[in-house]
């Protein structure tokens, strides 16, 4: 093990040398136009933004999951800032917006190691901000996407296991799908394939990986199934950093400060609004309570379905995609509930139907291209695109996670599961955090009871 971890950091230190010491041309692209000072302004907040959907996320599954996976939990958001951040200025930003290769693949020499993104403008990736700016901006989606995945499998995969997939993941399936949908010569985007900021390339994506991983994997063990969320504020503070940051994930996909991002804007808070009261009352008129943990889900469904038609639909029908989103999203949670699929915190139902639902309003209401104007050749071009989309993302990140079990087994020993992930992981757990409140909850009912206790000091 000692020497695999020694192997790793002799490769991390042998790129951090290269990209520290290899002199790196960053000429400006033939036909590049000035910088727009407020563009680049909104584009830089933006990005910050999309940002801290990341925290945000590790929050809302973080809270979801059994007490004693909390911080694995977490931490398997978290990770993926660093391991992404390392990939994409390697090479992942190379293959998934440098030149084309039959519309499939970026060429990975382009900007191998961030070599020519520089500080001028690009005439087709970005015409009005710098190109680093640009390929900053798309690193935050591809850091979220492999994130989103964890919550299908939380509570029982291997961390360094899950490591080596989203290095395979973000490589061989979130960068080419990055390459068909959004590069000019992205086979997808030449068909009139329309996805805003990310229903395709990240939401459908992490959906159709997470049904991967439910089916390579397995479920929890029944002892450790269906447990209490450990800490339900998590969740809303977890839906309250992702809803912010979804205006830099929509809006930002204007790449300026415009109509377009204006548009975005409203459509994104006004689909999750929808949403999120569709679901507590969907729930109510089923029998359901009304609960915190039913209102933070439909607010992120919400989110999801409109990111794809953000920038391309009016408010009105925004209202629309998150009420149908909410939903089809609430009976598939349930759906797999009846089929006992351990998908742990719903990501395919949540994130793979809506992302699915929001890609088909996509084609039905596109402004002048959508099938309610009489058009139907973008709406057929979504079916297709739908289909192929599920088909690699499901089938890759089978493979993939296969290959990952091959190198290091994914899934940890049943022991391991039971005395959970934070110990038998990471070694660190909240247990101390809990054990320390019962103690001054002990302290204090004794005290109340006239039994004379020592004070219990609080740090």
């Amino acid at each position: 093990m000692k020497t695999r971890w020694m192997l790793i950091f002799s490769i991390l230190t042998l790129i951090a040398l290269a990209g520290g010491f290899i002199p790196v041309e960053n000429t400006a692209p033939e036909g590049a136009a000035p910088i727009n000072p407020a563009d680049t302004a909104w584009m830089l907040m933006a990005a910050g933004l999309v940002l801290l959907m990341t925290p945000g996320l590790s929050f809302f599954y973080g809270g979801m999951v059994n007490f004693k996976s909390v911080v694995s939990t977490m931490l398997q958001s978290f990770i993926s800032l660093g391991v992404v951040s390392f990939l994409w200025v390697l090479v992942g930003f190379s293959l998934a917006f440098g030149d084309s290769i039959g519309g499939i693949i970026g060429n990975p020499a382009t900007f191998f190691m961030f070599r020519n993104v520089g500080l001028s403008t690009h005439p087709d990736l970005a015409p009005t901000i710098p190109l680093l700016l640009f390929a900053l901006f798309q690193l935050k989606f591809a850091i979220i996407t492999p994130a989103l995945i964890t919550g299908s499998f939380a509570e029982r995969v291997r961390f360094t296991g899950y490591l080596l997939f989203i290095v395979l993941f973000s490589l061989l399936i979130y960068t080419p799908l990055a390459h068909w949908t959004w590069h000019p010569q992205g086979f997808l985007r030449q068909w009139g394939v329309l996805d805003f900021a990310g229903g395709t390339v990240v939401h459908m994506s992490a959906g159709f990986a997470a049904i991967a991983a439910v089916t390579m994997l397995g479920g929890r063990k029944k002892s450790a199934n269906h447990s209490s969320p450990a800490n339900i504020p998590y969740v809303i503070l977890g839906t309250g950093l992702l809803w912010f940051g979804w205006f830099g994930f929509n809006a930002g996909s204007a790449l300026g400060a415009n109509e377009a991002a204006t548009l975005a804007f409203a459509t994104t808070n006004m689909a999750s609004a929808s949403a999120m009261m569709t679901w507590v009352f969907f729930d109510a008129v089923r029998g359901k309570k009304i609960t915190a943990m039913g209102a933070c889900i439909g607010a992120v469904v919400g989110l999801v379905a409109i990111t794809p038609a953000a920038g391309f639909v009016t408010v009105g029908q925004s209202f629309f995609i998150g009420f149908i989103a909410a939903i089809a999203s609430n009976l598939a949670v349930s759906f797999f509930g009846k089929k006992s699929i351990d998908d742990t915190l719903d990501v395919f139902p949540c994130h793979g139907v809506g992302g699915i639902v929001g890609m088909l309003c996509t084609g039905i209401f596109a402004s002048g291209v959508g099938l309610i104007y009489g058009k139907t050749e973008t709406f057929l071009y979504h079916l297709l695109a739908l289909a192929i989309v599920g088909i690699f993302s499901f089938g890759g990140s089978f493979l993939l996670l296969k290959l990952t079990n091959l190198i290091i087994p994914m899934r940890v020993t049943e022991e391991q599961e039971q005395e959970g992930l934070d110990i038998s992981q990471h070694g660190e757990s909240m247990t101390s955090l809990r054990e320390r409140v019962d103690e001054i909850l002990k302290g204090a009912a004794w005290k109340k009871n006239g039994v004379p206790k020592e004070p219990v000091p609080i740090d």
